[in-house]
């Protein structure tokens, strides 16, 4: 039996109210601490639920009593889990040694995963269980097309960034696995159609897929043949551009990916499917003319994410230090992010609650949330469950065909909210109080998936990106950003924050305010 086994003694004193006190509550701190923490030990608890104790591999979910895991697992799982168990020690939930035995599992099994050996990048889907390289689903027999996803790798990759600095004794080996990942066999040098510089494709596939593909030498070349997605990652407010960064901190792809994606799709009536005709204007950055365009909401001018949500806008902002590196970008950006949220939530819908981004749907399966007037995507994330759809007025353009619904049974979830707190630490403690103590969110494992406010009905499952998430969150208020003193190194500063010093995006509060109270 693995020496970790303990955490189901610590879990159980702290469900008990029995634990020790962490380090972060040590002497007392902020009010609303002392319920973080609470919270990420409930968090920690889920985690620890659809972990295999054998390979260290986390399902990608597990029921809301805690018994049932999924038997399929991700890049970006692992990668979550990884960080879990650094920010789980760092608040005093485990021990050192107990830290440095799950990671070293981890580390163990992803050594021994197929991967792609032109590349180094794993494969989307394992089997949590045996570690094996999926081809077929497991609930359901169909075949699955073995895929190596951009921005799964991404999330993995900066994971093993962070235990090679939070765990000295891993360091050697997180250190091996990582260099042996290489980001230029994404990147697309010529670009996505109509935008001046190269940027990532999705990913590739090794043989060709029944759907759409193109097949390539791989970018990198290393002589390899590829088949990549037709798609490329071409929007800036993107979950994936975690793998940009890191493709620039490690010299694999220029500092000039930043310009190779929109900021809004360019104005005009070409582009009218876009959920608003933005404003903005050009600006040039090393040579490359890009559109800095924005969206308004109540006054408010922000860079949208494609659908809408908050883990688009906000997950990498875990681990980069975007509003210290991106002073006239994220800096105005994230906050004005959180306010539409909120102000959608609370003011236009009216829910009382706020907090949209994809998630388990209530009602069964999965589901993509978000504000859809904050989105690029003309049929983009909706925020509630009867998926109401907006469309305004795109003036000489287009004539709106829903500029004023009537929204119905919204969808929350906390995640979303967690990465809120940085951003207004009161609302979003706030909300996830009423969340957790008015609807009833909340479990052994911490908060549901997503709840829908006015049928009350929960979506009582654990997904573990979004309880990675919840955990990152935390560890960052309780710890002054710890995860990102980790992450972050002297040659990544040295080769990405020029590249993001200089962009400025066409955000602005306007008569919006602020987002305070």
């Amino acid at each position: 039996m693995k020496r970790w086994m303990s955490t189901v003694a610590t879990v159980g004193l702290v469900a008990s109210g029995l634990a020790l006190a962490s380090p972060a509550s040590a002497g007392g701190g902020r009010p609303g601490d002392a319920e973080l923490e609470r919270w990420a030990h409930d968090t920690w608890r889920s985690l620890v639920a659809m972990t295999d104790q054998e390979t260290g591999l986390p399902a990608d979910n597990v029921t809301g009593d805690l018994q049932t895991s999924s038997a399929y697992t991700s890049p970006t799982n692992i990668g979550g889990y990884l960080w879990s168990t650094v920010t789980a020690r760092d608040l005093g939930i485990i021990g050192a040694d107990e830290a440095r035995d799950r990671m070293s599992t981890t580390l163990d099994t992803l050594n021994d995963l197929e991967r792609n050996d032109a590349s180094g990048m794993y494969y989307n889907w394992y089997s949590p269980t045996t570690g094996e390289k999926l081809t077929t689903w497991p609930d359901s027999g169909d075949p699955v097309h073995p895929f190596l996803s951009t921005v799964d790798n991404g999330w993995l990759a900066a994971a093993l960034r962070i235990v090679r600095e939070a765990e000295p004794a891993l360091a050697e080996q997180a250190d091996a696995l990582y260099d042996s990942m290489d980001f230029a066999s994404f990147f697309d040098p010529a670009g996505a159609a109509g935008l001046p510089a190269g940027t990532n494709r999705g990913g590739f596939w090794e043989q060709a897929p029944p759907d759409c593909s193109v097949a390539a030498p791989m970018y990198n070349g290393s002589g390899a043949t590829a088949y990549y997605t037709c798609h490329h990652y071409d929007t800036t407010v993107s979950e994936s551009r975690i793998a940009t960064y890191l493709g620039i901190a490690n010299g694999q792809i220029p500092p000039t990916a930043l310009s190779g994606t929109h900021r809004t799709m360019p104005p005009g009536c070409d582009w009218a499917w876009q959920e608003q005709l933005p404003s903005g204007e050009y600006r040039t950055y090393d040579g490359f003319q890009v559109w800095e365009g924005a969206y308004s909401y109540d006054g408010m001018s922000f860079v949208p994410s494609w659908g809408g949500s908050m883990f688009e806008s906000l997950m990498p902002d875990l681990l980069v230090p975007e509003t210290k590196w991106g002073p006239k970008s994220w800096r105005l950006n994230h906050p004005i992010t959180v306010a539409v949220q909120k102000r959608h939530g609370l003011e236009e819908a009216g829910y009382g609650y706020w907090g949209f981004s994809p998630a388990s749907n209530p009602f069964g399966g999965y589901a993509e949330y978000g504000v859809d007037i904050a989105g690029m995507r003309s049929d983009g994330y909706t925020s509630d469950a009867e998926k109401t759809d907006v469309d305004i007025d795109r003036p000489g353009c287009a004539e709106g065909t829903n500029p004023d619904p009537v929204f119905g049974d919204g969808v929350v979830t906390p995640h979303a909210a967690f990465l809120a707190l940085p951003y207004d630490r009161k609302g979003a403690l706030s909300n996830l109080e009423g969340i957790e103590n008015d609807l009833g969110a909340y479990g052994p494992g911490g908060f549901y998936d997503a709840v829908a406010v006015r049928s009350g009905t929960i979506a009582e499952r654990y997904l573990s990106l979004d309880q990675s998430m919840i955990m990152a969150a935390i560890g960052n208020e309780l710890t002054k950003d710890k995860l990102k003193d980790y992450f972050v190194d002297r040659e990544m500063e040295q080769r990405l924050r020029p590249a993001m010093r200089q962009q400025e995006f066409s955000s602005s509060w306007g008569a919006g305010g602020d987002n305070k109270g």
